[in-house]
């Protein structure tokens, strides 16, 4: 069997980027029963009420709803055990440091396969208020008139 290139996107959690302000991001690896890499090779996840926590000098990813494999058996895994992530000591103890100081939270972006290995993408964030959710979507439909108004002025239409 070939090995396989490139990134696979599984799931997204796209409120993230939304309630939160993401600060910085990690590539780690995640720890998988056989069962649950066959589901995810089918495309079932959710990473909707998922986040990361720092227990012991590990990274654990919880919350993540990973379906049974349907054609298991009694092997089959519990879909939302807490699974333990790869990282290297030094981002870890990063990342220790960060959440202790300045009460950030890890937050999981994405879940992938990279080169045939499932990864995660977590971001190290800080919760948005509601002013800075309206503010940013202000921001964005701004953006969004002017590519519009950008658009017309090069057809030669009027605005």
């Amino acid at each position: 069997m070939a090995k396989e290139r490139g990134r696979k996107l599984i799931a997204q959690n796209r409120k993230a980027r939304h309630d939160w302000s993401v600060l910085d991001t990690y590539e780690a690896g995640v720890v998988l029963t056989g069962t649950e890499v066959k589901s995810l090779r089918q495309g079932r996840a959710s990473l909707g009420e998922a986040f990361a926590t720092l227990d012991d000098g590990e990274v654990w990813l919880r919350n993540v709803h990973i379906p049974e494999y349907k054609e298991g058996t009694w092997t089959n895994h519990e879909p939302r055990r807490s699974r333990k992530l790869l990282l290297n000591r030094g981002e870890i103890e990063r990342l220790v440091g960060k959440t202790k100081e300045s009460g950030l939270s890890l937050v999981p972006l994405s879940l992938y396969f990279s080169d045939g290995k499932a990864k995660v993408e977590i971001a190290l964030a800080r919760g948005k208020r509601k002013q800075d959710k309206r503010r940013d979507m202000a921001e964005r439909d701004a953006q969004r008139e002017m590519q519009r108004a950008i658009g017309r002025a090069r057809k030669g239409m009027r605005t």
